[in-house]
Formats: structure tokens, sequence, C-alpha cells
């Protein structure tokens, strides 16, 4: 019997060994792919890839949310920093920065104190960037 983490490692596991400690853990992102479709919640306490749709909420915290280029996102987004290359039509609330990239849609409002757009990318809504940041005195 093999794991992913024997396929990985080419070294086989005893089924007694299956469950791994947090410790053990070697994925450092979670991953929501292509042919995935996810309707409510999610929130993660860690990093967050998705490449498939999802409606609902997603929220990760202090951590880093990727959507993907065929990503269809209907979804309010909140993270410490958001990369977009696919279609997001919800509001995104980044405490870090948004990238936003030539493949990229946002079709609702944004807030971030920095925001990277490429060239190519499309914004349909309110944009309020900077003001998070903190007055020197």
């Amino acid at each position: 019997m093999t794991t992913a983490d024997t396929v990985r490692d080419g070294n086989q596991t005893l089924p007694g060994s299956l469950s791994k400690s947090s410790s053990d853990e070697r994925r450092v992102n979670a991953w929501i792919g292509q042919g995935v479709v996810i309707e409510g919640r999610i929130t993660s306490a860690q990093d967050l890839r998705i490449d498939g749709k999802v409606e609902g909420e997603i929220e990760v915290g202090d951590h880093l949310l990727i959507i993907g280029v065929g990503a269809a996102i209907k979804a309010n987004l909140v993270a410490r920093s958001v990369v977009i290359s696919g279609a997001v039509n919800g509001n995104v609330t980044a405490t870090e920065r948004i990238d936003l990239h030539p493949a990229g849609s946002i079709t609702g409002d944004i807030r971030s104190p920095r925001l990277v757009v490429a060239e190519g990318a499309v914004i349909t809504g309110k944009v309020d960037v900077g003001s998070n940041r903190r007055s020197k005195t």
C-alpha cells in the first residue's frame, strides 16, 4: 500500500503509519484543482491556490491566496496577499498586497495597502489603496 508521501519519497510506508503529525506535513499550500466546484465558505490556516470554481466566501487570514488562470470565483476574498490570474466576482481585501495579472479580472471593490495591476487586467468597482498604511509622525 502506498500513499502520496511514499510516492514522492520513493519509500514504502506501513499501513499503521498512515497518520502523520502536523510537524511531518510537507504540503505548504492547500489546492483546489480545475475540476473542483465548491459552494460555501472556505477558511484556511495556510496558503491556498484555487484553479477551480468557488461560490461563497474565501478567507485565509494571514496567508497567501492565489486565484489561477482558469479559476472562476464568485466570492468575497480576505487574505494577507492575493494574486489573481482568473476571474473574481466579489470584493477583495488584503492586509498586505493584491497582484492582478494580465488575464485577471475583478468585479467588486478592492481594499489593500498595495495594488499591482498588469497591463490587460480588468477592474470594475471601487479601489481603496494605501489608506491602511499608518501615517508617519
